[in-house]
């Protein structure tokens, strides 16, 4: 009874809200998961009925602080003001309604964290990314981005020797060869339309360098919408595998023996007046100045998990040094050449995989660029050659999601921009995931972040 409020059977109903009712009704829609992504960079969530979904959406669903505390492990920690007492609001944005085709009778709407009167509660991730959107705005500049994603495509088996289930690879062809275009068709086919059915415009595929390894990317868009995008393609993702008795993960790292996943994520600055990273050098340059500056900290937002230090190694195509480059892909922020006369020229930060929560990343990657404008950061001269060629003339990235914790928690920007409440469960909640894999061998880290990611 403790999370329902009096609706007013006077006030017109919203209508985008009216729309979701009637969807709901005529394509048999039973379920609705109102969906929110916590400081583990899992996605979790509550479903409403569509008996109760015209209420729900008013008040949302109660739901315990204390959740933004928990790991990726389910393993709770003790953080000031997410403890047992205490309740925020699961409450959905109507503009973010997709059925689910990949569950048949369900739908799912991305979710804000809001105190019980409606206001916004200090660790709700996607009021983060929404707030670092408002900072930009007044300062006269909005942000289009897309993430990039690549994943491994498999089948979940058990270990005959009664280990940790294994993920086998759905097979082994070479990067971006026709076999494995073929192999993978069914399921890509799958993927193709379930995305497009949920407005995610799919933009390129390809098998990837590694065994089972696929690459899809979707349109970039705004930043709000490009974040809860990738929420729901990584959901898309996995979901359409096992509806066909397969698993896929987005895991940085799943198989030790094999290239990395990673979500490089693609961002370009604009105004009233178009594309500033094309018009305007000296911004474009700040802007990156900004991303160097703070990368040592940033990738503990970006590579968030223990498992992202795996892939986040010299030569490994994932950018392991704080430098940059036009179309250099070891630079862990690449300045990509424009696609024909449209000169809408973009950076690709390549330290960036799906173990993070998207709302926190790209949140954090706008603030540490404006500050780089705010305070016109030179980052140097662009390096054209592969940076493990003189690895002591280049600063190395963290080595380490520790490493990373410990220079993120030494940023004054970041963590001012994140608050109190937010940073101290942030830290808490990944330093307590590099503890427990730290006391654990290599088969529990890759099983578990293959089972969660």
């Amino acid at each position: 009874m403790g999370d329902r409020r009096s609706v007013s059977k006077t006030r017109q109903p919203d209508p985008a809200v009216r729309r979701i009712l009637e969807r709901a009704e005529i394509e048999g829609i039973q379920l609705i998961r109102f969906l929110y992504t916590d400081h583990g960079g899992v996605t979790r969530g509550k479903a409403a009925s569509r008996a109760r979904l015209a209420e729900r959406l008013d008040t949302g669903i109660g739901h315990t602080v204390a959740m933004m505390a928990m790991n990726m492990l389910d393993q709770l920690q003790e953080v000031e003001q997410l403890g047992p007492v205490g309740e925020v609001r699961l409450v959905p944005d109507p503009a973010t309604f997709v059925p689910l085709p990949y569950a048949p009778g369900a739908a799912a709407m991305l979710s804000d964290l809001r105190h019980q009167d409606g206001t916004a509660w200090g660790a709700c991730p996607r009021t983060f990314l929404k707030d670092a959107i408002g900072v930009l705005a007044a300062e006269g500049y909005s942000l289009v981005a897309a993430f990039e994603p690549e994943f491994t495509l498999g089948r979940r088996l058990p270990d005959p020797s009664g280990g940790h289930d294994r993920l086998v690879p759905l097979d082994d062809s070479l990067c971006y060869a026709t076999t494995g275009f073929d192999t993978a068709h069914d399921y890509t086919m799958r993927l193709v339309e379930a995305l497009e059915t949920q407005g995610l415009r799919v933009e390129h595929y390809h098998p990837e360098l590694g065994a089972g390894q696929q690459e899809l990317s979707v349109r970039h868009t705004t930043a709000l919408r490009a974040a809860d995008n990738h929420v729901i393609y990584r959901d898309t993702v996995r979901g359409v595998a096992s509806r066909m008795a397969m698993w896929a993960s987005l895991a940085p790292k799943p198989l030790a023996d094999q290239a990395g996943n990673g979500t490089h994520l693609h961002l370009s600055l604009w105004n009233e007046d178009g594309n500033v990273f094309a018009a305007d050098e000296d911004v474009r340059s700040w802007f990156i100045g900004g991303l160097l500056a703070h990368l040592p900290g940033l990738v503990a937002l970006t590579c968030a998990s223990v498992n992202s230090y795996r892939r986040l190694a010299p030569r490994m195509w994932s950018s392991a040094y704080a430098v940059y480059g036009p179309d250099n892909r070891e630079a862990a922020v690449r300045v990509c050449s424009p696609l024909g006369d449209s000169g809408e020229l973009n950076l690709e930060l390549k330290p960036s995989d799906s173990s993070a929560n998207p709302y926190l990343a790209l949140g954090a990657v706008i603030h540490a660029g404006l500050d780089g404008i705010r305070r016109r950061l030179d980052p140097g001269d662009p390096v054209e050659v592969d940076p493990a060629t003189d690895p002591d003339r280049y600063p190395r990235l963290p080595g380490s999601l520790s490493e990373a914790l410990d220079a993120l928690e030494a940023d004054e920007v970041l963590m001012a921009a994140l608050g109190p409440l937010r940073a101290r469960a942030y830290l808490a909640v990944k330093r307590s995931e590099a503890a427990s894999f730290g006391a654990k061998d290599t088969a529990y880290e890759l099983f578990h972040h293959m089972r969660v990611f």
